[in-house]
């Protein structure tokens, strides 16, 4: 689809200038519902409501779901009141948990009313969760059996269709609190009078539905089933966590950071409006401002020495420019390390060391380089000791900080994609300037 995307904008763009509009629905109806969100995605506000109206009803509500939330809004504005009902007709649970944030409230009291009474169960009990916790993603159809049940029980319950991403059953206690999980793929050619505890996995892992739901769809990634039992803080079975959602939370949380390192929601609309687009980039525009007077005034103290050795002020990107990339590399590093829970208190030291080893080795070899360059071009050999010990001074600093800024930061409850790389960025700078500047006073002037 993504090789196919830009010719499709094209072809659906030209399509909706025409005034007949003969071809839209042939071209829409051969793309499915994860397509059609994407293109949707893509296209203007006129176009976008275009091939909204000619999509099957069908569809429709499987293409809102698969939407980001600002480009999916744009659509719920544009919905005729008297559409909903055939959009809501078959509406599940776990589809009003995905739509909940977007749709005015009596709308989601609209489609709740639409659900038949199981589902309603599923979405109240998911409700009771924030969007944070793995209770509010769990998925309700599993299979479940009591510890005492044998071979003979399973092939009965085996003869009901099985749901998606299925490849285990759970054992219960009589009050329903989890005990144990069979493989499918052992069920089969044992004798019916064996007892499935029997046949039980040694160990699985469990999740508890308060936890956070990023920590255990790594969790479900990782542990080789196609999904882990969820448990309340009793022990008892409250359903599952299958990959194909746990995935979908982790991919979320990797695009959300990424967006967040640029001040901006993961959820923006491509085509959102001027106004919106600019009031939601507006806040880390005049953050980044405050940091870059913060920056000035420290190169304002130094403000005698810059007049007298211009060469300072030439060369003082050089020193900011490679403390910031030194600085931006470990804290990407740190970042993930932390999202995927690899960076904890235990190791923290051992990888502020080596990353201090690496700023350190860094350090050298283009403080000696950029030294050399300063020379050269200036022929003054105490400028390029001056830029050589700031340069190494800088990049080691930057490596410092890109260990402790996201690491405090997480400390605080603070994401530190969504601040980390500004706070960085003014840490390298100051220290960069200050470093450089301090010592040419001391150096060139003195």
């Amino acid at each position: 689809m993504a090789e196919q995307l830009p010719d499709l904008i094209e072809e659906v763009i030209l399509a909706s200038n025409d005034e007949d509009n003969e071809f839209m629905p042939s071209i829409v109806a051969a793309k499915d519902e994860n397509e059609l969100a994407l293109l949707l995605e893509s296209l203007p506000l006129e176009q976008r409501l275009d091939v909204w109206n000619n999509i099957q009803p069908h569809k429709k509500l499987d293409v809102l779901i698969a939407m980001r939330g600002d480009p999916r809004e744009t659509i719920i504005n544009e919905t005729d009141e008297e559409d909903w009902d055939n959009l809501f007709l078959d509406i599940e649970a776990e589809d009003l948990l995905e739509l909940a944030e977007s749709l005015p409230d009596q709308l989601v009291e609209r489609a709740y009313a639409a659900m038949d009474k199981l589902q309603k169960q599923y979405f109240f009990e998911a409700s009771q969760f924030t969007e944070e916790q793995t209770g509010h993603w769990l998925n309700p159809d599993y299979l479940v059996l009591p510890i005492t049940a044998r071979i003979r029980d399973s092939n009965r319950l085996l003869r009901r269709e099985v749901g998606e991403h299925i490849d285990t059953l759970f054992l219960v206690n009589r009050a329903g609190m989890f005990s144990a999980a069979v493989k499918l793929n052992k069920l089969f050619g044992v004798p019916e009078h064996i007892p499935l505890v029997d046949l039980a996995e040694e160990s699985i892992n469990t999740l508890n539905a308060n936890d956070d739901c990023q920590k255990t769809s790594l969790e479900v990634q990782n542990s080789g089933y196609s999904s882990l039992p969820v448990l309340d803080d009793t022990g008892k079975l409250l359903g599952r966590l299958d990959v194909r959602t746990a995935s979908e939370i982790v991919n979320e949380s990797y695009e959300r950071s990424m967006m967040a390192s640029a001040g901006m929601d993961e959820d923006e609309d491509l085509f959102s409006s001027v106004k919106k687009s600019a009031k939601g980039r507006a806040l880390w525009l005049g953050i980044n401002l405050l940091t870059a007077f913060l920056a000035s005034a420290f190169i304002g103290m130094f403000e005698a020495t810059l007049q007298q050795v211009v060469a300072l002020a030439v060369l003082m990107p050089v020193v900011a420019s490679m403390g910031g990339i030194a600085g931006s590399q470990t804290l990407t590093l740190i970042i993930r390390g932390l999202a995927l829970g690899q960076v904890t208190s235990a190791n923290v030291k051992a990888l502020l060391i080596k990353e201090l080893k690496v700023g350190g080795l860094n350090g050298v070899i283009w403080a000696a380089i950029i030294g050399l360059v300063s020379f050269l071009w200036f022929g003054d050999h105490l400028l390029g000791i001056v830029i050589g010990i700031a340069i190494l001074f800088n990049i080691v600093a930057a490596a410092f900080a890109g260990v402790f800024v996201p690491v405090i930061l997480e400390k605080l409850k603070i994401d530190p994609a969504l601040s980390g790389a500004v706070i960085l960025t003014t840490v390298t700078d100051i220290v960069g300037f200050v470093a450089f500047l301090g010592l040419g006073t001391l150096f060139l002037i003195n």
